[in-house]
């Protein structure tokens, strides 16, 4: 998932539309600090852009892969101080391991659970 630069604006509803999550979600997101700032119409509408859309989905996907709001936080910042990618790299190797020990838990639980579905059928 790469971002492919700013085109059309988007109304929020598209966005949201595009993106999978809700209009309170995008609105969340922006007050967090996680994506933007959202540029905005003569009229202070917000408008999203390809870019926009790219971060919401990399957020998104971050947020659904287990990492707080803390950690989109911290990373966030090392992409906007523009830090080495060493530093970006260790940051999504720690979580990634975190996760790899979640996925392995999950997948004990379900052969627990596999096992008593046998035993019970």
């Amino acid at each position: 998932m790469t971002p492919s630069g700013p085109t059309a604006a988007l109304s929020p509803a598209q966005a949201a539309d595009r993106t999978g999550v809700s209009l309170d979600t995008l609105r969340y997101y922006e007050r967090e600090g996680l994506i933007g700032p959202i540029r905005r119409s003569a009229g202070g509408r917000r408008e999203y852009t390809e870019d926009d859309v790219f971060w919401i989905g990399l957020v998104t996907c971050f947020r659904e892969a287990g990492l707080g709001i803390a950690d989109l936080r911290g990373f966030v910042a090392l992409l906007r101080a523009e830090q080495p990618p060493q530093d970006r790299v260790s940051f999504l190797r720690e979580r990634r391991a975190a996760l790899a020990e979640r996925a392995a838990a999950l997948h004990r639980a379900m052969a627990v659970l596999d096992e008593k579905i046998a035993y019970y059928s």
